[in-house]
This record gives structure tokens, sequence and C-alpha cells, in this order.
């Protein structure tokens, strides 16, 4: 029988106690370095999505104004009407009214945010000439039927009415203090034009009938809590102080927009040597100067700014995002960003332009004459 001799048991290999935790503290080392190269490339992403973002947003908003500024005074380009009080309906009067207003007084403050502007901007959609036609005749009775001159050619008003169109029809001479009211056109018949209400009381002799058309626009563009927003004249009443935060009135069109000033284009050559030529660039219509039609028959162009916020917060103290308020092209450059806690750590893209106000280019006879 043989011996069974045992043999000693070899040592098994691994890694010890030591060399484990040694790995466990390199892999952390490499999650640690990842991560803050991860952190470091995620901000700068975000940085630069930001600005993309508010270049977006800019450019949007400002396509949406200039173009709105840019079909300003239509329907209501006329030197008569410009600067009469308008009844737009029942409790809801414009007062001055005229193709674009900065800082229209009837908008509350509330409204917009501290150091920034409003413009209203009115205009009709007709296919009629800015400066209204002229009224032959009228009905002395309501419904009152208005002989209009465009039918002095072809015999009908058809091309320049349309039925349910928005209309203001003035005396020849200037009423004092002018009070005008938007009537609707309820019948055309040949070169008549009946309106449903009676325009303007105290009618003798002829007179002028502005078409504004199926939808005419009053709209008011106000910065509000970092949005863009738009009030609608024609549909809600943007003077009510009540309504400043109803975003069902103030309609935010356009986000992370947190500045918006304007300034009128003005024509300041000495009358009766108006031309039409901007001059100056300011705030300040001189209305005691000029009179108030005369004052916004000068205005032919405006200069404006929006200023766009990256979504982004850069919480570095150390290197902040936007070291000082950016400027733009005005006599008043600085733009006003203190009402915005913690400005500096964001960043800004200006989107600025002057916008010719092409429904008033060619002031007419009786504007050059009077003014």
């Amino acid at each position: 029988m043989r011996n069974c001799k045992f043999r000693p048991l070899r040592r098994s290999g691994g890694f010890s106690l030591v060399e484990l935790m040694i790995g466990l503290l390199i892999g952390m080392l490499a999650i640690i370095v990842m991560m803050q190269v991860f952190s470091v490339s995620e901000g700068y992403k975000r940085t630069t999505t930001g600005g993309d973002d508010a270049q977006n947003d800019g450019a949007i908003a400002l396509y949406g104004l200039q173009r709105d500024m840019q079909q300003s005074g239509l329907g209501i380009g006329g030197f008569q009407i410009i600067g009469c009080n308008v009844l737009l309906r029942p409790g809801v009067t414009l007062n001055a009214i005229s193709p674009v207003t900065i800082n229209h007084p009837s908008i509350p403050l509330t409204a917009r945010d501290g150091g920034t502007d409003t413009v209203l901007i009115a205009y009709g959609n007709a296919s009629g000439a800015a400066e209204g036609e002229k009224i032959e005749a009228h009905s002395a009775l309501l419904p009152r039927v208005f002989t209009v001159a465009a039918a002095a050619t072809s015999a009908t008003a058809s091309g320049a009415f349309a039925r349910n169109d928005n209309i203001i029809v003035e005396p020849q001479s200037r009423p004092s203090p002018c009070g005008l009211t938007i009537d609707s056109v309820s019948d055309v018949t040949g070169a008549n034009v009946t309106v449903a209400g009676a325009g303007v009381a105290g009618w003798s002799g002829s007179g002028i009938m502005y078409n504004l058309g199926q939808a005419p626009k009053v709209r008011v563009y106000a910065v509000h809590h970092g949005n863009l927003t738009v009030c609608d004249y024609i549909t809600s009443d943007c003077g009510a102080a009540a309504s400043a935060d109803d975003a069902a009135v103030w309609v935010p069109i356009a986000s992370n927009i947190v500045s918006l000033r304007a300034e009128y284009g003005r024509d300041t050559t000495a009358a009766p040597r108006m031309d039409g030529t901007v001059d100056t660039f300011d705030q300040t219509l001189n209305e005691a100067t000029y009179g108030v039609a005369c004052a916004r028959v000068r205005v032919s162009a405006v200069r404006l700014v929006l200023v766009a916020r990256s979504a982004q917060y850069d919480k570095n103290d150390k290197r902040l995002a936007t070291a000082s308020a950016p400027q733009w092209a005005s006599s008043n450059a600085a733009i006003d960003l203190s009402g915005y806690a913690d400005w500096q750590h964001y960043r800004y893209k200006l989107f600025q332009t002057v916008v010719p106000l092409r429904n008033m280019a060619w002031p007419s006879p009786d504007a050059m004459k009077s003014c």
C-alpha cells in the first residue's frame, strides 16, 4: 500500500486590502477629473446656447416690432387726423392718435419695467389712400350717407370702401378740440357710403373719410417682467392700470427681452420749409413749438433698440458675464438694467435699427404749408 504524502497548499493569488484602497482612490480621482471637465464643458455649452437663444429671441422680437412700425400710419397718415382723440369703442378713447407714439401718456407705468419705453403703433389694412377720401356731400339724418370723391371717375365707391370697413369721418375744418369716432360702413351703393354712427357732431360742408379697413391695429409694445409684451387697444383697454399684469391683455410674445428703447427721427427745419428729412433723434415732439399735429407729422423715422438676455446665469463672482451696461446709438446711450437683480451675471445682445415710416415719407401739401 502506497504511502500518501500530503503536499503543502500554495498560497492563493489576489489583491491586498491596501492595493484595493489605492485602486479605489485612483478611480475616484479619475471620476472627479472627468466630472470637472464635464462641468466646465457643460458651462461653455450653456453659455453658447444661451447666447444663441438671446440672439434668436431678439431677432424674432425685432422683426415683429419693425414690421408693425413699417405699416404705421396706413389709413391715418393724413395731416387732418393726426393728433386727434379717437373713440375706439364705447368707453375707450385714444388721445392724440398718430402712427407711432413713444411712451404714450395713457399707458400705465406698471405695464413696463423701469428704464424701458413703450411704443404705440396705429395703422389700418385698407387699400385706400392714407390721406383719406374727400366727402362731397352727406345726409342730415341718421344713419349718415356720405358721397365720396373716390366715385368721381368711376361712379362707385366700392374700390375704396366695403361693408364692415372701419372708418373715421372728419369735417373739412379740423374740430377744436379734435374728437373723432371709429364707425362702421353698413352699405356701399354707387358713390354713397352709409355709416352706422354719426361720426362727429356739427357737420357742415365737405369733409374727409379715412378707411382703416376691417382689421385696424392699435398695438402697444412694452417690456414687462423680462418679456416683450403687446396689447391691442382695439380689443383691450391698454390704459387700464388694473390690467397691467394680465397676460390676456398684455400678451408675452418674446422671452428674455429686458429693454426696449426708442427715439423719434424728427424734421426740425423751421416752418414753412419742412422738408421731411430727419435732422435729429430724441423723444421730444416739441408740441409747444409746432403744435400737436405738426409735431407728429415731422416724425418720419424711429430709432429703436431691443436688448435680449441669455437664460444662463453665470455664478462666477470673479469673472462677471457683463462688467458694464450695454450701450446703443443714442445721446443717452447706456441701457438701464438696474431693475434686474444680478444683471451682471448674464450676457446680452443688442438689436438696434432705424425704421423709416414709409406712410409718412411724403408730407401732404397741407402739412408742408402749415408746419
